[in-house]
């Protein structure tokens, strides 16, 4: 399926590490046709950290998509309501936000936009980033993908030596994971090997 004329919404969450690929896949998002409107937690929106001063990249995130950041709970409420989107990605989206979503918790603008999109019954898409994948939120991820309606980009441990427990999205595989899921299908394989490893 081709992403041309699709309306959507690219939600980033506070794992800073992962800013660039996340700018990077959204600038293939619209490089693809599709126009995408960013929303961005309050983490994300307000942390400066030494990937990047919070203003530059409000800035940089709504320079390539050419609308304002969603940063207020009252902003993204209306995203389902107003069947905003075709599809919601959030990427990256963290274990603390898994949790939230696998739990039914709405307090931030990134989670009020996926519980506002998915009642339409529309695809989200989640490109994960966190350092306890494989302990403490394993248990939220696997919830998660299990709930309809929810896709992940394929992950793999990003870095097995030093943290074992890391699991990190391919980031540039969300544009093939969105085009699957708006087909009602999951990318395979959805676990990947390590970097370097086939």
């Amino acid at each position: 399926m081709s992403l041309v004329g699709k309306k959507i919404g690219f939600a980033m969450t506070g794992s800073f590490c992962t800013f660039e690929k996340a700018f990077r896949a959204a600038e293939e998002l619209t490089a693809l046709g599709a126009e995408v409107f960013p929303v961005m937690s309050f983490n994300a929106a307000s942390i400066s950290s030494r990937f990047g001063e919070a203003d530059d990249n409000l800035a940089r995130l709504a320079g390539i998509c050419g609308h304002p950041v969603i940063v207020s709970i009252a902003d993204a409420e209306p995203i389902g309501p107003k069947k905003m989107f075709d599809i919601l990605i959030v990427a990256p989206c963290t274990s603390n936000t898994i949790a939230k979503l696998a739990h039914g918790i709405t307090d931030t603008p990134v989670t009020m936009a996926v519980k506002s999109h998915i009642r339409n019954a529309r695809p989200v898409v989640i490109a994960i980033s966190t350092n306890d994948a494989l302990a403490a939120s394993g248990k939220n991820i696997g919830r998660l993908q299990n709930y309809k309606n929810y896709y992940f980009v394929p992950y793999r441990q990003d870095n097995y030596a030093g943290k074992p427990n890391s699991a990190v999205a391919d980031f540039t595989k969300i544009a093939e994971t969105a085009e699957a899921a708006l087909e009602g299908r999951q990318i395979q394989p959805m676990l990947l090997p390590p970097a370097g490893q086939h």
